[in-house]
């Protein structure tokens, strides 16, 4: 039975579960001046991670999503308020509690890491309950109850706002991408323009199109099964005899080269600013554009040098 409830589909669960008592909460929230239209987004939003278990049909989640782009276009997604301790008090319980502040975040890779390597659950898995056993954890230590813990929870989840959508929809939008043959365009296109029978020019083609892609994007698994179709598998691999599974590692940091500088990317470069309340929108960007180019560079060299 137990077996049975660890797998994805109940992960994703819990996680729309979250989701829909975090929007109970704001509902109770009479500060914030779109309470019901703020709490009925995320509500849908916790539906989709829930439709496998619930059965919801993919009409019926393609309506929550149409719903959830008109409050959020509206503006009707808004932030409330919340039980916040001071600056002062946040200091003065960092200084008495010390590194000890960081045993919930390094339980969340050592449980996701001893799940992945020791169990059949996988990596995804293990993350989930690797971040339960933290949030348990963190409510020990700082002795918080429940509601304390959801008040926290409601004012991360709005203060990242509706770039949280982001990674699930761009994700969606690199399947469709495939599915309609967008890879065998982009081949056409890079064969019409570039000399294929140079093994470089074809290797810079795909680590190019893998980064820009996934700037457009804003996910390099999404730029990946549209970029390896079209470019890397019939100019790099086929054309040129290079290793796959190389290349396939290869692509996939160029194009993590390009989550770097892009704002699509905004669960790595715009949900920080947020959290952190910076005045630059871009401050995160700019300080990586550099890492970023002499990553994409290194990266080009070294598989020129191992694959061809």
């Amino acid at each position: 039975m137990l077996q049975n409830l660890l797998n994805l589909d109940y992960m994703y669960f819990l996680t729309g579960l979250l989701l829909i008592v975090i929007s109970i909460y704001t509902c109770m929230d009479k500060n914030n001046p779109a309470r019901y239209t703020t709490a009925l987004f995320w509500t849908l939003f916790g539906l989709t991670f829930m439709a496998p278990i619930v059965h919801l049909p993919n009409f019926i989640v393609g309506i929550f999503l149409i719903v959830m782009a008109v409050l959020s276009g509206g503006k009707m997604v808004r932030l409330g308020s919340y039980k916040e301790p001071t600056p002062h008090e946040r200091e003065k319980e960092a200084e008495r509690r010390g590194n000890s502040l960081f045993m919930p975040i390094l339980i969340i890779p050592i449980v996701t890491f001893v799940v992945a390597q020791f169990t059949k659950l996988g990596a995804l898995v293990g993350l989930a309950l690797a971040s339960i056993a933290a949030i348990i954890v963190a409510m020990i230590m700082l002795r918080e109850g429940f509601s304390g813990t959801m008040e926290e929870s409601r004012r991360l989840v709005d203060s990242i706002s509706t770039a949280a959508t982001l990674p699930q929809l761009l994700a969606a939008l690199g399947a469709v991408f495939n599915a309609a043959g967008v890879g065998t365009v982009v081949a056409g296109l890079i064969s019409s323009v570039i000399p294929v029978n140079i093994p470089l020019a074809t290797l810079i083609a795909y680590f190019l199109g893998m980064s820009i892609f996934t700037i457009i994007m804003g996910n390099a698994f999404a730029a990946f099964a549209v970029i390896t179709t079209g470019i890397g598998i019939p100019l790099v691999v086929q054309m040129h005899s290079a290793d796959p599974a190389i290349l396939g590692v290869l692509g996939m940091l160029a194009g993590y080269c390009g989550t770097l500088v892009t704002p699509m990317a905004a669960n790595f470069n715009i949900v920080p600013v947020a959290l952190l309340n910076m005045k630059d929108t871009f401050g995160v960007i700019k300080k990586q554009i550099p890492v970023a180019v002499l990553m994409w560079i290194s990266i080009l060299i070294f598989g020129y040098i191992v694959l061809f």
